[in-house]
Protein backbone atom coordinates (compact mmCIF):
# COMPACT_ATOMS: atom_id res chain seq x y z
CA UNK A 1 0.00 0.00 0.00
CA UNK A 2 1.42 3.68 -0.79
CA UNK A 3 0.82 5.85 2.03
CA UNK A 4 1.61 9.69 3.32
CA UNK A 5 3.29 9.80 6.92
CA UNK A 6 3.66 13.20 8.54
CA UNK A 7 5.52 13.21 11.77
CA UNK A 8 9.22 11.24 11.72
CA UNK A 9 10.08 11.67 15.43
CA UNK A 10 11.39 8.83 17.69
CA UNK A 11 8.05 6.37 16.93
CA UNK A 12 7.03 7.97 13.86
CA UNK A 13 10.35 6.89 12.21
CA UNK A 14 10.44 3.68 13.30
CA UNK A 15 7.04 3.23 12.12
CA UNK A 16 8.34 4.25 8.37
CA UNK A 17 10.96 1.92 8.79
CA UNK A 18 8.42 -1.01 9.83
CA UNK A 19 6.40 -0.27 6.41
CA UNK A 20 9.14 -0.12 4.73
CA UNK A 21 10.32 -3.37 5.55
CA UNK A 22 7.08 -5.10 5.08
CA UNK A 23 6.92 -4.04 1.29
CA UNK A 24 4.64 -0.59 1.92
CA UNK A 25 5.51 2.56 -0.29
CA UNK A 26 5.82 5.67 1.81
CA UNK A 27 5.65 9.35 1.31
CA UNK A 28 6.95 10.75 4.28
CA UNK A 29 7.56 14.67 5.18
CA UNK A 30 8.79 15.95 8.86
CA UNK A 31 9.07 19.56 9.57
CA UNK A 32 12.72 19.22 10.39
CA UNK A 33 14.38 18.25 6.19
CA UNK A 34 17.08 16.44 7.82
CA UNK A 35 14.63 13.83 9.48
CA UNK A 36 13.32 13.46 5.81
CA UNK A 37 16.43 12.97 4.47
CA UNK A 38 17.51 10.60 6.43
CA UNK A 39 14.28 7.98 6.08
CA UNK A 40 14.77 8.47 2.31
CA UNK A 41 18.21 6.36 2.40
CA UNK A 42 16.40 4.15 3.89
CA UNK A 43 13.59 3.40 1.43
CA UNK A 44 10.92 6.49 1.56
CA UNK A 45 10.09 8.90 -0.97
CA UNK A 46 10.60 12.56 0.60
CA UNK A 47 8.38 15.47 0.64
CA UNK A 48 9.37 18.29 1.60
CA UNK A 49 6.12 20.49 1.79
CA UNK A 50 2.52 18.99 2.43
CA UNK A 51 1.21 19.96 -0.57
CA UNK A 52 4.38 17.70 -2.62
CA UNK A 53 2.93 14.89 -0.03
CA UNK A 54 0.01 14.76 -1.37
CA UNK A 55 0.80 15.14 -4.86
CA UNK A 56 2.96 11.97 -4.55
CA UNK A 57 -0.36 9.80 -3.36
CA UNK A 58 -3.06 8.01 -5.72
CA UNK A 59 -6.33 8.87 -4.81
CA UNK A 60 -8.18 8.15 -2.59
CA UNK A 61 -5.40 9.25 -0.57
CA UNK A 62 -4.23 7.94 3.06
CA UNK A 63 -2.36 10.03 5.51
CA UNK A 64 -1.01 9.55 8.69
CA UNK A 65 -0.23 12.23 11.13
CA UNK A 66 2.22 11.19 13.95
CA UNK A 67 2.79 14.64 15.88
CA UNK A 68 2.02 16.00 19.08
CA UNK A 69 -1.27 16.13 20.02
CA UNK A 70 -3.24 19.13 20.32
CA UNK A 71 -2.42 22.36 19.15
CA UNK A 72 0.40 21.02 16.43
CA UNK A 73 -1.94 18.10 15.32
CA UNK A 74 -5.19 20.94 14.81
CA UNK A 75 -2.97 22.98 12.75
CA UNK A 76 -1.72 19.70 10.76
CA UNK A 77 -4.88 18.57 9.48
CA UNK A 78 -5.84 22.07 8.77
CA UNK A 79 -2.69 22.41 6.41
CA UNK A 80 -3.68 18.77 4.94
CA UNK A 81 -7.29 20.07 4.59
CA UNK A 82 -6.28 22.60 1.79
CA UNK A 83 -4.74 19.81 -0.43
CA UNK A 84 -7.22 16.85 0.18
CA UNK A 85 -10.29 15.85 -1.81
CA UNK A 86 -13.29 14.15 -0.75
CA UNK A 87 -13.17 10.49 -0.36
CA UNK A 88 -9.28 10.70 1.28
CA UNK A 89 -8.66 9.60 4.47
CA UNK A 90 -6.53 11.18 7.79
CA UNK A 91 -5.43 8.78 10.39
CA UNK A 92 -4.35 10.44 13.65
CA UNK A 93 -1.83 8.16 15.41
CA UNK A 94 -0.88 10.34 18.16
CA UNK A 95 -1.98 10.91 21.81
CA UNK A 96 -5.32 12.65 21.09
CA UNK A 97 -7.98 13.30 23.14
CA UNK A 98 -10.83 10.57 22.48
CA UNK A 99 -13.40 14.24 22.23
CA UNK A 100 -11.50 15.57 20.01
CA UNK A 101 -11.75 12.56 17.77
CA UNK A 102 -15.43 12.57 17.89
CA UNK A 103 -15.55 16.01 16.85
CA UNK A 104 -12.88 16.19 13.99
CA UNK A 105 -14.65 12.86 12.46
CA UNK A 106 -17.79 15.02 12.38
CA UNK A 107 -15.91 18.20 10.74
CA UNK A 108 -14.52 15.95 8.60
CA UNK A 109 -17.08 13.91 7.16
CA UNK A 110 -18.75 16.87 6.21
CA UNK A 111 -16.25 17.54 3.62
CA UNK A 112 -16.51 13.80 2.60
CA UNK A 113 -12.32 13.21 4.49
CA UNK A 114 -12.92 10.30 6.44
CA UNK A 115 -10.88 10.27 10.06
CA UNK A 116 -9.59 7.10 11.73
CA UNK A 117 -7.89 7.58 15.26
CA UNK A 118 -5.19 5.11 15.79
CA UNK A 119 -3.88 4.56 19.56
CA UNK A 120 -0.19 3.53 19.42
CA UNK A 121 1.88 1.88 22.15
CA UNK A 122 5.38 0.47 21.56
CA UNK A 123 7.93 3.52 22.33
CA UNK A 124 11.14 3.35 20.90
CA UNK A 125 10.89 -0.78 20.79
CA UNK A 126 7.96 -1.04 18.56
CA UNK A 127 10.40 -1.20 15.60
CA UNK A 128 11.80 -4.33 16.82
CA UNK A 129 8.77 -5.84 18.91
CA UNK A 130 5.72 -4.26 16.63
CA UNK A 131 3.30 -1.65 17.94
CA UNK A 132 -0.19 -2.26 20.06
CA UNK A 133 -2.84 -0.41 17.37
CA UNK A 134 -5.69 0.69 18.81
CA UNK A 135 -8.17 2.07 16.28
CA UNK A 136 -11.41 3.97 15.99
CA UNK A 137 -13.44 4.91 13.01
CA UNK A 138 -15.83 4.02 10.54
CA UNK A 139 -15.98 0.49 9.43
CA UNK A 140 -15.70 1.44 5.73
CA UNK A 141 -12.40 3.73 6.80
CA UNK A 142 -10.43 1.36 8.57
CA UNK A 143 -11.02 -1.67 6.43
CA UNK A 144 -8.76 -0.65 3.65
CA UNK A 145 -6.10 0.42 6.38
CA UNK A 146 -5.36 -2.79 7.61
CA UNK A 147 -2.82 -3.80 5.42
CA UNK A 148 -1.10 -1.08 6.91
CA UNK A 149 -1.97 -2.03 10.72
CA UNK A 150 -1.14 -5.40 10.44
CA UNK A 151 2.08 -4.27 9.18
CA UNK A 152 2.76 -1.96 12.53
CA UNK A 153 1.32 -4.38 14.98
CA UNK A 154 3.19 -8.10 15.91
CA UNK A 155 0.71 -11.37 15.73
CA UNK A 156 -2.59 -10.22 17.26
CA UNK A 157 -1.63 -6.36 18.45
CA UNK A 158 -4.56 -5.14 15.91
CA UNK A 159 -7.75 -4.02 17.37
CA UNK A 160 -10.47 -2.32 15.72
CA UNK A 161 -12.05 -1.12 19.07
CA UNK A 162 -14.98 1.26 17.73
CA UNK A 163 -16.48 4.29 16.17
CA UNK A 164 -14.63 7.32 15.95
CA UNK A 165 -12.85 8.13 19.19
CA UNK A 166 -12.73 4.50 20.35
CA UNK A 167 -8.92 3.59 19.65
CA UNK A 168 -7.86 7.06 21.43
CA UNK A 169 -10.01 5.72 24.34
CA UNK A 170 -8.88 2.56 24.41
CA UNK A 171 -5.14 3.84 24.55
CA UNK A 172 -5.74 6.94 27.22
CA UNK A 173 -7.44 4.16 29.64
CA UNK A 174 -3.79 2.29 29.03
CA UNK A 175 -1.91 4.91 29.74
CA UNK A 176 -3.46 5.56 33.12
CA UNK A 177 -3.54 1.74 33.92
CA UNK A 178 0.15 2.21 32.88
CA UNK A 179 1.02 5.07 35.53
CA UNK A 180 -0.18 2.66 38.35
CA UNK A 181 1.46 -0.26 37.32
CA UNK A 182 4.96 2.29 37.51
CA UNK A 183 3.93 3.61 40.48
CA UNK A 184 3.46 0.77 42.29
CA UNK A 185 7.21 -0.68 40.64
CA UNK A 186 8.46 2.60 42.10
CA UNK A 187 7.08 2.10 45.60
CA UNK A 188 8.41 -1.42 45.73
CA UNK A 189 11.57 -1.08 44.48
CA UNK A 190 12.00 1.72 46.66
CA UNK A 191 10.75 -0.07 49.85
CA UNK A 192 14.20 -2.90 49.01
CA UNK A 193 16.74 -0.30 48.09
CA UNK A 194 16.21 1.20 51.34
CA UNK A 195 16.18 -2.04 53.76
CA UNK A 196 18.86 -3.20 55.50
CA UNK A 197 19.56 -5.75 53.02
CA UNK A 198 22.61 -5.57 50.56
CA UNK A 199 19.70 -6.34 47.53
CA UNK A 200 20.89 -6.18 43.82
CA UNK A 201 17.94 -4.85 42.66
CA UNK A 202 18.81 -5.68 38.96
CA UNK A 203 19.04 -9.59 40.36
CA UNK A 204 15.66 -9.33 41.93
CA UNK A 205 13.96 -7.97 38.68
CA UNK A 206 15.18 -10.25 36.67
CA UNK A 207 14.30 -13.27 39.21
CA UNK A 208 10.74 -11.55 39.12
CA UNK A 209 10.58 -11.99 35.68
CA UNK A 210 10.93 -16.00 35.68
CA UNK A 211 7.29 -17.82 37.03
CA UNK A 212 6.36 -14.22 39.14
CA UNK A 213 3.08 -13.22 38.91
CA UNK A 214 4.29 -9.55 39.03
CA UNK A 215 6.13 -10.29 35.78
CA UNK A 216 5.76 -7.99 32.88
CA UNK A 217 7.69 -5.76 30.10
CA UNK A 218 7.88 -2.64 32.44
CA UNK A 219 9.71 -4.98 35.29
CA UNK A 220 12.24 -6.23 32.76
CA UNK A 221 12.81 -2.58 31.26
CA UNK A 222 13.48 -1.54 35.02
CA UNK A 223 16.05 -4.68 35.01
CA UNK A 224 18.10 -3.09 32.04
CA UNK A 225 17.79 0.43 33.66
CA UNK A 226 19.69 -0.62 36.95
CA UNK A 227 22.15 -2.43 34.70
CA UNK A 228 23.08 0.67 32.60
CA UNK A 229 22.71 3.20 35.32
CA UNK A 230 23.48 1.86 38.70
CA UNK A 231 20.44 0.87 41.11
CA UNK A 232 21.19 4.04 42.86
CA UNK A 233 20.02 5.91 40.01
CA UNK A 234 22.15 8.78 40.65
CA UNK A 235 22.12 10.05 37.03
CA UNK A 236 18.76 10.56 37.43
CA UNK A 237 16.65 13.43 38.59
CA UNK A 238 13.04 12.39 39.64
CA UNK A 239 11.11 14.69 38.15
CA UNK A 240 8.13 12.79 35.88
CA UNK A 241 5.98 14.64 33.00
CA UNK A 242 2.52 13.23 32.26
CA UNK A 243 1.64 13.57 28.72
CA UNK A 244 -1.91 13.86 29.34
CA UNK A 245 -4.12 10.53 29.22
CA UNK A 246 -3.10 10.11 32.90
CA UNK A 247 -5.20 13.11 33.71
CA UNK A 248 -8.12 12.54 31.15
CA UNK A 249 -8.22 8.77 32.09
CA UNK A 250 -9.34 10.67 35.77
CA UNK A 251 -11.12 12.83 34.19
CA UNK A 252 -13.15 10.00 32.83
CA UNK A 253 -13.25 8.34 36.10
CA UNK A 254 -14.89 11.03 37.55
CA UNK A 255 -17.44 11.49 34.66
CA UNK A 256 -18.45 7.98 34.64
CA UNK A 257 -18.50 8.02 38.63
CA UNK A 258 -15.91 4.92 38.73
CA UNK A 259 -13.29 5.21 41.75
CA UNK A 260 -9.83 4.77 40.19
CA UNK A 261 -7.93 5.79 43.10
CA UNK A 262 -4.07 4.02 42.01
CA UNK A 263 -4.47 5.66 38.55
CA UNK A 264 -5.73 9.16 40.47
CA UNK A 265 -2.63 8.81 43.49
CA UNK A 266 -0.22 7.99 40.78
CA UNK A 267 -0.99 11.16 38.42
CA UNK A 268 -0.95 13.24 41.59
CA UNK A 269 2.49 11.42 42.46
CA UNK A 270 4.35 12.95 39.35
CA UNK A 271 2.59 16.53 39.67
CA UNK A 272 4.74 16.23 42.91
CA UNK A 273 7.44 15.10 41.61
CA UNK A 274 8.29 18.19 39.94
CA UNK A 275 7.86 20.77 42.67
CA UNK A 276 11.77 21.21 43.74
CA UNK A 277 10.16 22.35 47.52
CA UNK A 278 6.37 21.48 48.29
CA UNK A 279 4.05 24.32 49.04
CA UNK A 280 1.60 21.90 50.68
CA UNK A 281 4.44 20.42 52.98
CA UNK A 282 5.88 23.59 54.25
CA UNK A 283 2.11 24.30 55.32
CA UNK A 284 2.21 20.76 57.10
CA UNK A 285 5.25 21.56 58.90
CA UNK A 286 3.84 25.08 59.99
CA UNK A 287 0.63 23.73 61.29
CA UNK A 288 2.70 20.83 63.54
CA UNK A 289 5.15 23.39 64.83
CA UNK A 290 2.22 25.69 65.72
CA UNK A 291 -0.11 23.05 67.07
CA UNK A 292 2.74 21.28 68.58
CA UNK A 293 5.69 22.65 68.83
CA UNK A 294 6.97 20.12 66.37
CA UNK A 295 10.98 21.45 65.13
CA UNK A 296 11.25 22.45 61.37
CA UNK A 297 13.90 23.32 59.49
CA UNK A 298 14.78 26.33 57.83
CA UNK A 299 15.46 26.98 54.03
Amino acid sequence: MRIGFIGLGRMGGNMVRRLLRDGHEVVAYNRSPERTREIATEGAEPAFTVRELVDKLPKPRTVWIMVPAGDATEAQIAELMDHLESGDTIVDGGNTNFHDDVRRHAELARQGIRYVDAGVSGGIWGLQNGFCLMVGGDPEAVAPLEPVFRSLAPVDGYLHAGAPGAGHYVKMIHNGIEYGLMQAYAEGFEILHASDYNLDLARVADLWMNGSVVRSWLLELLGRAYKSQGQDLERLKGWVADSGEGRWTVQEAIERDVPAPVITISLQTRFRSRQDDSYGAKVLAALRNEFGGHAVRES
